[in-house]
């Protein structure tokens, strides 16, 4: 049940959320593998029998997403359905049956005096997820922290708040029926964003990490004001290169699904780039295909030339991350254009080359700076699950520690742990 407290309760009431979480470490980070898959298969049962509730409770918040006036993406990203919740709860199955990362041997060697030195994964701790709109991440986030030996303070959007709430009702019951402590798993009961404050500021230490999944304003103001290390989880400006040598067939087949499959989702395609010199004979059958498909289409003065029912882009559109049925188009010149457009305009999630020429690939591959690039493959497979993690908690898109999709074993550090036949240092 969602919460209306005072700023003083709140700040007492997160206290006791990060003192229960960084109890529950302890049992977690020691307990056997099967224990956690048995707890992960014991969530996933839950939720197929809690369908009903976790469907009603949907409905409620899509009611109010409506009545808010929602635009059609973030209506898309908050829907459950049947089939999503089934999706949830095998993506839950499938981390249950992934290999258990704590205590796995990274690397090991020996000195020449005879010390043997391993570094071996170890759970990160207590981390802080904050969310928006998706439900689906509750789970997802959940199931991945247990897996990692970690526990998770959840806190879901105000609009996904009785969906999330019916959901943590699930993986809590499969803690519980695996034996494992239900404070594993917190959510945040409240939706102020005072309780967002005090996860920033580290709940007295209690706090590892912070993983931000949302939309600009919400990561801005994660990476400005905490104290704890951060995952960062930029919006996804996704672009599409089509290079002179790509297949015609396979370029508007890449497309469509690039961008029109789930418009919503953070590897969706915002921004098509096509070689000035595949012009006559790519861009108009792509443009058709994605227009048929739905999609509107904003072109550069070059595009609208060629394409006339493209409206005209405006610098802004560049920078946009869409969300929606709406794609930017350029023509450049060549993979020379494609990468300076990339480089000012990208925030480094994930892009995507259609080329058979090897080397525009390896030049693409070596010169665009961003955590996920895909060679003829759609953009939307930017996803741990297809990436095969069992699910992503978010793609980060930093370059310390975790980078690309933040599966269980981002979810870990390591330590050395050195054996010794009595060594002593001269």
């Amino acid at each position: 049940m969602l919460k209306v407290l005072e700023q003083s309760d709140i700040t007492e009431m997160m206290a006791e959320i990060g003192r229960k979480a960084r109890a529950a470490t302890k049992p977690l980070a020691m307990a056997e593998p099967q224990v956690k898959a048995n707890a992960l298969r014991a969530m996933a049962t839950a939720i197929r029998a809690g369908a009903p509730a976790i469907l009603d409770a949907n409905a409620m918040d899509l009611a109010d997403g409506h009545a808010a006036g929602f635009s059609a993406a973030i209506m898309d990203r908050l829907q459950l359905t049947d089939a999503r919740i089934e999706a949830m709860a095998a993506g839950v199955e499938a981390i249950a049956h992934l290999p258990d990362p704590v205590g796995a041997v990274m690397a090991a060697w020996e000195r020449p005096n005879g010390l043997k030195i391993e570094r071996v994964r170890t759970p990160l701790g207590v981390i802080g997820v904050i969310y928006e709109s998706r439900p689906n991440v509750t789970a997802d986030a959940g199931a991945l922290c247990v897996k990692a030996g970690n526990a998770v303070i959840l806190r879901g959007g105000s609009d996904s708040a009785r969906t999330s709430a019916a959901i943590h009702a699930c993986l809590q019951s499969g803690l519980e029926t695996a034996g494992l402590p239900a404070d594993a798993i917190q959510l945040v009961p409240t939706t102020d964003r005072a309780a967002v404050g005090e996860m920033l500021a580290g709940l007295n230490g209690n706090v590892d990490v912070i993983v931000p999944r949302g939309g600009k304003s919400l990561v801005a103001r994660v990476q400005a004001d905490a104290r704890v290390p951060v995952f960062a989880h930029l919006e996804g400006l996704c672009h599409v290169y089509v290079d002179r040598s790509a297949d015609l067939h396979m370029a508007v087949s890449l497309i469509v699904n690039a961008k029109m499959r789930r418009t919503g989702i953070c590897g969706a395609a915002e921004t098509l780039l096509v070689d000035q010199a595949a012009a006559d004979t790519h861009l108009v059958p792509m443009l058709e295909a994605l227009q048929a498909a739905g999609c509107e289409i904003r072109g550069d003065v070059e595009v609208v030339a060629r394409f006339p029912s493209a409206k005209p882009t405006s610098t802004e559109d560049w920078r946009t991350e869409y969300l929606d049925a709406i794609i930017s188009v350029a023509l450049v010149d060549g993979i020379d254009g494609a990468i300076a457009h990339i480089d000012t305009y990208s925030s480094h999630h994930t892009e995507a080359v259609i080329a058979e020429d090897a080397d525009v690939v390896a030049r693409f591959f070596n010169e665009i700076d961003s955590a996920i690039l895909l060679h003829n493959a759609s953009t939307q497979f930017a996803d741990g699950g297809e990436f095969g993690f069992g699910g992503e908690i978010g793609i980060a898109t930093g370059k310390m520690h975790a980078r690309g999709p933040v599966g269980v074993e981002q979810l870990t550090s390591f330590n050395y742990r050195v054996h010794g036949s009595g060594q002593v240092r001269p």
